[in-house]
């Protein structure tokens, strides 16, 4: 600390510089909200553009003609993976026009093995689940009418019991502060494998 050089030279605090410091953050600071204001200009337009930010009646038009549109569909599962949507669609011409066959597939192409079928008349439907357990490349064909799936509603699933676990109870003593925190506590995970000491 004592050897150390220290330029004093353009340290001055003269009101000229101290102005001339406050215009130049004024201006950078003018440059900002400027480019915050473009990007959020620009965020709105992809936006817009992405259909992410639709009024509630278009969005309840959208699900009324999702639902329209899955009134007519049927699920197929247990499809053969070898089979194309023509063999699907001909399988099903009998029931009535198919509008559409969907073969659904994973991320590197391979089908999972159902499908979902489109129909123009809504009577179709009801056709089509007469073909339950039909064949189709030497498979028995799922047949259901399709649901629609309502976004962000899971089905809940409880989870199963293990045999191997004793029910135990926490002992919790009477008026007792919970360490973490009112109305928090701690998650208790129950041990992978069977022990008889507890």
């Amino acid at each position: 600390m004592e050897n150390e050089d220290v330029d004093t030279s353009g340290a001055e605090d003269t009101p000229n510089n101290n102005e001339a410091e406050l215009d130049d953050m004024k201006k950078r600071l003018k440059e900002m909200e400027d480019e915050a204001a473009a990007l959020r200009e620009m965020q709105a337009k992809v936006e817009m553009q992405m259909g992410s930010t639709q009024d509630p009646a278009s969005e309840a038009a959208a699900q009324a003609n999702r639902e329209e549109v899955d009134s007519r569909s049927i699920f197929v599962g247990n499809v053969d993976y070898s089979c194309t949507p023509e063999e699907v669609q001909q399988h099903f011409q009998t029931c009535g026009t198919v509008n559409r066959v969907t073969i659904r597939t994973d991320k590197y192409g391979q089908p999972k093995g159902y499908a979902y079928v489109e129909f123009v008349e809504v009577e179709a439907v009801q056709e089509a689940l007469l073909l339950n357990e039909s064949q189709l490349h030497g498979r028995h064909l799922k047949v259901t009418a399709k649901r629609t799936n309502i976004p962000g509603l899971k089905p809940y699933r409880a989870r199963r019991p293990n045999p191997f676990m004793r029910a135990r109870s926490p002992i919790i003593a009477p008026y007792s502060f919970s360490p973490y925190g009112y109305g928090k506590v701690p998650r208790f995970r129950m041990p992978m494998r069977y022990s008889p000491y507890f």
